[in-house]
């Protein structure tokens, strides 16, 4: 393969294509959750992810997960929980299995945000997706996270 493949090219502008989409779409999000609620995409994110835990085996997320999932550093992860923390929407504890193990809950005034904010992310993600659907470049990565999860 040389670096005028066709095959490459292809890859790279669908690429190019995939990160325009995140782009646009981030961007949209977070104007959207900053003006309504005062959070970040990621602030966002981490609520939603630790909302899931559950009490039961593997029910809670070590922080190299959570750092995972929202796709952050483990540094940047600490630093953004902390931020959280500091807001009264995460609480953190010891693990009563291993005494070096943190979790991180959200609080009820972090629940209440994060209901609070859900209908503007699903709303801000729609206008994104349909915006993007209009540039014929994008329309066929729109077409395919829409069918992500859809029923058989």
């Amino acid at each position: 393969m040389t670096a005028t493949d066709p095959a490459l090219t292809a890859l790279s502008q669908g690429w190019c294509a995939l990160s325009l989409l995140h782009a646009r779409i981030e961007a949209h999000l977070e104007k959207a959750l900053q003006r309504g609620h005062g959070l970040s995409v990621r602030e966002y994110s981490l609520l939603d992810i630790l909302s899931r835990q559950h009490d039961g085996p593997g029910g809670h997320l070590q922080m190299k997960q959570v750092a995972d999932a929202v796709v952050l550093s483990q540094s940047a992860t600490t630093r953004l929980v902390t931020r959280q923390e500091d807001r009264g929407l995460l609480t953190r504890y010891l693990c009563v299995t291993d005494r070096r193990g943190i979790y991180t809950d959200v609080t009820e005034a972090g629940r209440s945000l994060l209901d609070e904010a859900r209908p503007t992310n699903t709303r801000a993600l729609r206008e994104a997706l349909d915006e993007a659907a209009a540039h014929p470049e994008l329309a066929p990565l729109v077409r395919a996270v829409e069918e992500l999860n859809q029923p058989s």
